[in-house]
């Protein structure tokens, strides 16, 4: 389970993890520093916001070269472009300097960072991958032609390469904006079977929205039913799941993806 649904919502299972450490912090210090006269929520919202800005600019220091195609992605933090050792470690440092600046909110502030630990720990363990396939599932798709196939058949068809597969829909704003993204490196990476799997519309839907966008995909399935979506786990689109050349599934990303977060999860399968 790489997303939670929570209503009309969806949110990766990473994020959740984050804001439930954070919140955990948060009700711990506040209590801890309750009667002492120290901000200590204040200092912890810094933390986090500090964590947050370091995390993401050594990740686009580490990937600037695909930034640097189109600038303004740098801002952009759909991607889920982050690296979160250096955020952590960004936030160690800046919480090292509040314990030897502030005594008074020493207490406090280790009473919340031992929280946030522990409620991320707990949670990530606790929480269970239901339904997630952690393999190629072999749900049954349809090609625009009708013919039935699974992602199982066509990594038969092309062994030994790794497969990434797109859970799209046309009607879907980010799948369409990711969609150029993801021809191009169909094109880059010849040795890697491209899969995109739409979920719940109609052949004729798919040709029109390939024909206005001028997109050549060479391997668009059709789940009718969104049974592949149910199998993977996946609660929103875009969802793109890359899976080893033995058919292992190695990494995962909701929502869209940018040049650096696909060249950061193709990394594990193709090194």
């Amino acid at each position: 389970m790489h997303s939670l649904q929570l209503g009309p919502f969806a949110v990766s299972l990473q994020l959740a993890l984050i804001l439930l450490g954070v919140g955990a912090a948060l009700i711990v210090g506040a209590i801890a520093a309750r009667g002492r006269q120290v901000p200590i929520v204040d200092s912890l919202l810094s933390l986090a916001l500090i964590g947050f800005v370091v995390a993401r600019a050594a990740f686009v220091l580490q990937y600037l070269p695909d930034y640097m195609i189109d600038p303004w992605t740098i801002i952009d933090i759909r991607d889920g472009g982050f690296n979160a050792q250096a955020g952590l470690a960004g936030l160690l440092v800046i919480a090292l300097w509040m314990f030897w600046r502030r005594p008074p909110a020493r207490m406090p502030l280790v009473a919340a960072l031992i929280a946030g630990g522990l409620g991320y720990g707990i949670a990530s363990t606790l929480i269970a991958p239901p339904n997630q396939a952690s393999s190629l599932p072999d749900t049954p798709l349809q090609t625009r032609q009708g013919e039935t196939t699974n992602l199982i058949e066509l990594a038969r068809a092309h062994p030994g390469q790794p497969v990434v597969v797109n859970l799209w829909a046309s009607w879907c704003p980010p799948c369409r904006r990711e969609m150029p993204l993801l021809a191009k490196a169909q094109k880059q990476y010849d040795h890697i079977t491209f899969v995109f799997a739409n979920q719940g519309e109609t052949a004729k839907d798919i040709e029109s929205f390939l024909q206005h966008e001028s997109l050549t995909l060479d391997h668009v399935l059709l789940d009718p039913h969104n049974r592949l979506a149910q199998a993977t786990g996946t609660h929103a689109y875009p969802t793109t799941l890359f899976f080893n050349a033995d058919g292992q599934l190695v990494n995962q990303h909701m929502g869209m993806l940018s040049a650096a977060t696909l060249s950061r999860a193709l990394q594990p399968i193709t090194e």
